[in-house]
């Protein structure tokens, strides 16, 4: 999170006119389609608690923060990807509990230990990456953020995984449907969302963008409120999103190189 936000720098804030449609849009594609979708999955094939919640979690979070590097790599509109990913962030601190609420009870100390958690894991890391670029240290690092954002995504997933072992390996088949719900919600809804933009001749970066905000969602923040407010098989559903957003973005990269060199 503090690495992906040292993106989001002063230029960011020069032409704020433009905000309100950028938001607006990847609040739709996260939160209201993403997020839905996930809901209406997870009740059509009757997940029941723990896979249930983690679902409900997933879907109340903001986009995945590799939105922003991703939006680099395979040459997207790095300002949409910037401003949605910001504004989306904004918006959870209003989402995110009121999800909770709707689904998961509306217990005053629930709520507030939701809010506590996502103090540490959002604003906590922002603040930070305000520090780092303050002091230069962002422009130092700049060659190993990859390596160390790759690392964070290997460090969720281990942890996750590592906590659920035994549920891995003397249950693999209950995963399926978890499999088959992010499946859906990354392949199948991207092609969905890259078609629907092109068709409306959206600019192909931009429709890059989308699809990115449309498909992910910040697995490490839901796993991280899961582990902090639930049972530990919560994550499971976290952690194979992240696995299938990974898989995602190489096809994706595929996909882009076998485009230019056509």
């Amino acid at each position: 999170m503090t690495l992906s936000t040292t993106s989001i720098t002063k230029r960011l804030f020069r032409s704020p006119s433009t905000w309100v449609a950028i938001i607006l849009a990847s609040f739709v594609l996260n939160f209201i389609v993403l997020g839905g979708l996930m809901l209406l999955l997870s009740n059509v094939m009757m997940l029941e608690d723990p896979f249930r919640s983690g679902f409900i979690v997933l879907a109340a979070v903001p986009p995945a923060v590799g939105v922003i590097p991703f939006t680099v790599f395979l040459d997207g509109d790095r300002d949409f990807s910037l401003i949605g990913t910001l504004g989306s962030y904004l918006a959870s601190f209003i989402v995110t509990p009121l999800v909770f609420f709707i689904f998961l009870g509306s217990d005053l100390a629930f709520q507030t230990r939701l809010l506590i958690t996502m103090f540490e894991l959002i604003l906590i890391p922002l603040i930070i990456s305000r520090i780092l670029i303050h002091t230069a240290i962002d422009a130092r690092i700049i060659t190993l953020k990859g390596t160390l954002v790759n690392w964070s995504f290997f460090l969720i997933v281990y942890t996750v995984v590592g906590l659920n072992r035994e549920f891995f390996l003397s249950q693999p088949s209950t995963l399926i449907p978890t499999a088959v719900i992010t499946f859906v919600c990354t392949f199948l809804l991207g092609y969905v969302i890259e078609r629907a933009g092109l068709f409306l001749g959206i600019n192909p970066k931009k429709v890059t963008s989308m699809v990115l905000l449309g498909t992910s969602k910040n697995a490490g923040f839901a796993a991280g409120l899961t582990l902090a407010l639930f049972d530990k098989q919560s994550a499971i559903p976290s952690a194979i999103n992240t696995i299938f957003m990974i898989l995602y973005i190489i096809t994706l990269d595929l996909k882009n190189t076998g485009r230019k060199n056509h």
